[in-house]
């Protein structure tokens, strides 16, 4: 039978554990959203979206251009390639990861819309898709080479995914049929903390932003103009009000936690001194 002695000393014990019982549960109580991507009707089990193409990239002045050349000539190949193969010589910053290859110095498009090719001089390529463009050098280049093969492409055109996701960044768009779930895909997916209802892409057309908001949890986002992103393109991730609410519980409870680790070393003492 306990001690008469020691059973005010339990009470405040239980009381205590209850308390901070209490607390834990409140704390636990933060609901997540749903994850699953493009949702439909259980019961359907195929469906045919309707058909869009992505706009062509034209290129457009200040646009960096990769032109590689290949012939039997490797002098002439290294010549032609230098400019793909020598990169820019950037400042290191904090925070960033060594190892990297930097940016290429490519073919910059001047201002009257013209790149200086080796052995060719200067060609107009402003307004061609990169098609057109390989087809036009490959033109000028076989006045000096036999049957060189040309590429084009672009260096400079990337986008960038911010907010709640697991790699926020600056990425390469390599091509006009990168997508939106793409995009995600290379950050590394949202977080559990993102809204996948309320996705924003800003873009720019023709000097003009615009910015829209896209569902990831119905397939709306397939028919989207904006399901294929576009050199420039903004993704940001706003995150849910639950870890909003979660991150001012945490900054509210601290006070509450510092006090209840100090109660406890001051009964864990107490106890300790009482069946000494």
């Amino acid at each position: 039978m306990m001690n008469p002695y020691f059973r005010p000393i339990a009470k405040k014990i239980f009381s205590f554990c209850f308390f901070v019982s209490t607390l834990i549960y409140l704390q636990s109580c933060i609901t997540t959203p749903p994850i699953a991507y493009f949702q439909t009707s259980d019961s359907l089990r195929f469906q045919q979206l309707s058909k869009i193409q992505p706009k062509i990239s034209r290129i457009q002045k200040s646009d960096i251009l990769a032109i590689t050349v290949g012939s039997l000539n490797e002098e002439s190949n290294a010549i032609l390639n230098f400019a793909n193969v020598n990169a820019l010589t950037t400042t290191t910053f904090p925070n960033i990861q060594l190892g990297q290859r930097g940016q290429p110095l490519g073919y910059l498009v001047d201002s009257t819309g013209h790149v200086e090719v080796p052995f060719v001089g200067r060609v107009k390529l402003v307004g061609m898709t990169l098609e057109e463009a390989a087809s036009v050098v490959r033109n000028e280049v076989e006045k000096s080479l036999k049957n060189p093969a040309v590429n084009v492409r672009f260096l400079n055109h990337k986008f960038s995914v911010l907010g709640e996701v697991n790699r926020p960044a600056t990425y390469n768009l390599l091509d006009d049929r990168t997508t939106l779930p793409e995009a995600l895909a290379m950050a590394g997916d949202l977080t559990v903390y993102g809204n996948r209802t309320n996705v924003m892409i800003l873009r720019e057309n023709n000097g003009i932003r615009e910015i829209a908001k896209l569902n990831l949890l119905t397939q709306e986002v397939f028919n989207s103009p904006y399901y294929y992103l576009q050199n420039g393109d903004l993704i940001y991730i706003e995150p849910v009000k639950a870890k909003a609410t979660y991150t001012e519980q945490k900054v509210q409870l601290a006070p509450i936690y510092t006090s209840i680790a100090t109660t406890v070393i001051v009964f864990g003492t107490l106890l300790v001194n009482l069946f000494k």
